[in-house]
């Protein structure tokens, strides 16, 4: 399953994935559905992989005109339109500018109450150009809790109001999830460029942000195997239901109600 997470924890547009993937592969053998676990990437691993995936955007990124290349830099050559106003508020929220207001163009205003910590790293995690891709982070089959926890993670939106409020002076104040390395913890904003903030994280209209491939694709042959709710092409639950039934099938899932109680823990 991939996740695209359009926000940063400054409430920043910072367009990246999380990814959920099985620890090795599933074949078919005799007929069945078998899993084989592979090894974790080590450190090398990330580096190499990381950097073919920079290698590979850029290349793409380059085909579609949107960047170009001189003798010394490369730089994005983004297609501009007077009428799209997200546009300006989307480039300012990338730069951790200021979008709106007479201190436009500025840097977004952040406090620092803690030290500076020197850059790790460490076997799950590679930096190259700009890219980056961790894969610390797992659960194992039996860990059912941890892995909704994972979810709940991945999927969750741009704001929470425990870390929001307002100053004295009637700025906006966000605490950072987690603190940068250079030991920023909260970032300000007046209320007029918070709300410019928030319209550049909202994604283009249809664009599906959770996605799933491979075995757990809708339309794979091998869903119903590996799911516990048997979905899909070939569900045993199919092939049942229409022996002693002439009405369409419908794989049952949560219902709404069910699905707000569970989210919001009510």
């Amino acid at each position: 399953m991939t996740y695209i997470q359009r926000f940063g924890s400054a409430l920043n547009l910072n367009i990246h994935f999380h990814m959920l993937f099985l620890e090795g592969v599933i074949t078919q053998e005799c007929g069945q559905s078998k899993f084989k676990c592979v090894k974790a990437p080590n450190h090398n691993d990330m580096e190499t992989l990381v950097n073919v995936i920079s290698h590979r955007i850029a290349t793409y990124l380059e085909k579609a005109g949107l960047v170009q290349r001189d003798m010394d830099n490369t730089f994005l050559d983004l297609p501009m339109d007077d009428e799209d106003s997200l546009l300006p508020l989307q480039a300012a929220s990338v730069n951790y500018r200021i979008a709106v207001g007479p201190d436009t163009g500025k840097k977004v205003f952040a406090l620092q109450t803690l030290p500076a910590k020197d850059e790790q790293h460490y076997g799950q995690l590679a930096q190259i150009n700009g890219f980056s891709l961790h894969a610390g982070v797992f659960a194992d089959s039996h860990q059912t809790d941890k892995l909704e926890r994972l979810c709940r993670y991945i999927s969750r939106p741009a704001l929470s109001e425990q870390r929001l409020s307002l100053t004295d002076s009637g700025k906006v104040r966000y605490q950072l999830k987690t603190p940068y390395q250079d030991g920023t913890t909260h970032v300000f904003f007046t209320p007029l460029d918070f709300i410019g903030k928030l319209a550049a994280l909202v994604p283009v209209p249809r664009l599906n942000l959770t996605r799933f491939y491979g075995v757990f694709a809708p339309n794979a042959k091998v869903r119903a195997e590996v799911t516990a709710s048997q979905r899909g092409k070939n569900s045993p639950r199919l092939a049942e239901h229409l022996k002693d039934s002439d009405k369409p099938y419908h794989a049952r899932s949560m219902s709404w109600a069910q699905r707000l109680k569970r989210v919001f823990n009510i």
